[in-house]
């Protein structure tokens, strides 16, 4: 860990010393994680205030072969603004030009890049009502853009960047340009983004998955029992077919891509109509630019029928209205507490790199290629073999040191999963 007594004179001198870093970690974005072929559109999201790491992630998709980059920019002090000053009725429509733009870029078959990097709290005291709509219109909306995500048509890839608000938040305390060095530094070690050759890294890390995704995909349990001494006792039904996927994903026409750097996780879909108990928050839930911390739900039938939080209830509840999906699982992910971003013991405020840090759980949608032949059913027999459907979907981490998962078989066989917070045989 980087100590805190840096000076902002230590942190330029750091940053340059990281720039070769960095310009391998933009290429790794762009040539592992969305992986760009030859002639391709590009859509790249990016904070404005991370436009130097923007520019070189477009110059190197063009150095990979790409046809055209779009960029959208994004800033939280506009959308706080916005949010501040236009009614909750605004944003239940996608203008037209953002459904046309989003439509047809994924219609011709673009890749998708997104850097995150915000402000935790940047939406604090907003009424949560105005992003839950918003994201439930673009979700609804936004038709051939979502089904090309949610269906792996389009390849895509979510990786962060640092901006100061961000960087405050991990690294209290600390001058703002030691604090984004510092945010730095964590992104490339936990990205396996920091050696002299990522790409080949992450070849390696690839195959890391297939041990746990033989073991689980050969069991073929029924259930799963998760138990925590914080209260949690959840018990997960599974699908006839679910299928275990964890690491690169492929498109329907077989490109691999890897849709999130950094990955630690082992994921399937659940039944969504057999999950019962109850189940605490091991971490906090950063939603829209809201907290939610020391959160627990609680499932009968697969449906949440209860939930409390301590901090940020009026978010939990905004997240659970989106719609009757919203109130049920579609994702159960596994991640040992030996890996990378646990063992950093730096609390990110970021689903993307806390949700590997734990295991964790998802309301809302889940994940056709997590069924067999899922991507050649529709949404509607998906939700029929119990594969959720919904608008949205929220990962929340459960994943606690003490954490223990059985698998249970169709014959009631149990068999130890997660002992501790691990593998049963780490």
């Amino acid at each position: 860990m980087i100590k805190a007594e840096l000076t902002p004179e230590d942190a330029r001198m750091g940053m340059r010393s990281l720039a070769p870093q960095i310009e391998r970690y933009a290429d790794l974005i762009v040539r592992k994680g969305a992986n760009v072929s030859a002639g391709q559109e590009v859509v790249l999201q990016c904070p404005v205030e991370r436009a130097d790491f923007g520019r070189m992630v477009v110059a190197r998709a063009y150095a990979a072969g790409a046809g055209h980059v779009t960029v959208n920019w994004s800033d939280d002090e506009i959308t706080r603004l916005e949010y501040e000053h236009v009614p909750t009725e605004w944003f239940e429509n996608v203008p037209s030009w953002k459904r046309e733009q989003l439509d047809s870029l994924a219609q011709a078959g673009a890749c998708f890049i997104f850097i995150e990097g915000s402000d935790p709290e940047a939406l604090k005291g907003i009424d949560p009502a105005k992003p839950a709509a918003a994201s439930k219109a673009c979700n609804l909306q936004c038709k051939v853009f979502r089904h090309g995500l949610d269906f792996n048509e389009n390849a895509w890839c979510i990786a962060g960047a640092p901006v100061v608000s961000w960087a405050r938040h991990v690294f209290p305390g600390c001058d703002d340009e030691v604090a984004v060095y510092q945010l730095w530094r964590a992104i490339l070690s936990v990205a396996r983004a920091a050696g002299e050759d990522p790409e080949s890294d992450w070849e390696l890390h690839d195959a890391t998955f297939e041990k746990n995704l033989h073991f689980l995909n050969g069991r073929r349990f029924d259930r799963l029992h998760y138990k925590a001494d914080n209260g949690t006792d959840l018990v997960v039904g599974l699908t006839d077919r679910h299928v275990w996927a964890g690491g690169k994903g492929e498109t329907v026409k077989g490109h691999p891509f890897f849709p999130n750097i950094p990955t630690e996780e082992v994921f399937t879909s659940p039944d969504c109509e057999r999950v019962d108990g109850i189940v605490h928050s091991a971490l906090p839930l950063i939603h829209h630019g809201t907290k939610v911390d020391r959160f627990w739900l609680r499932f009968e039938a697969g449906r949440v029928v209860e939930f409390d939080a301590e901090v940020g209830r009026d978010t939990l509840k905004s997240i659970l209205d989106t719609d009757d999906g919203a109130k049920r699982l579609g994702e159960i992910a596994l991640i040992s507490k030996n890996t990378p971003i646990r063992e950093s013991d730096t609390l990110f405020y970021s689903t993307l790199y806390d949700e590997n840090a734990s295991c964790h759980l998802a309301l809302g949608i889940g994940f056709p290629e997590c069924y067999e032949g899922g991507f050649e059913l529709s949404t509607e027999e998906l939700r029929e073999r119990g594969v959720n459907t919904s608008s949205t979907h929220v990962d929340f981490m459960i994943g606690t040191d003490d954490l223990d998962i059985t698998g249970i078989c169709a014959d009631g066989t149990e068999v130890p999963v997660f002992v501790n917070g691990q593998w049963s045989w780490e």
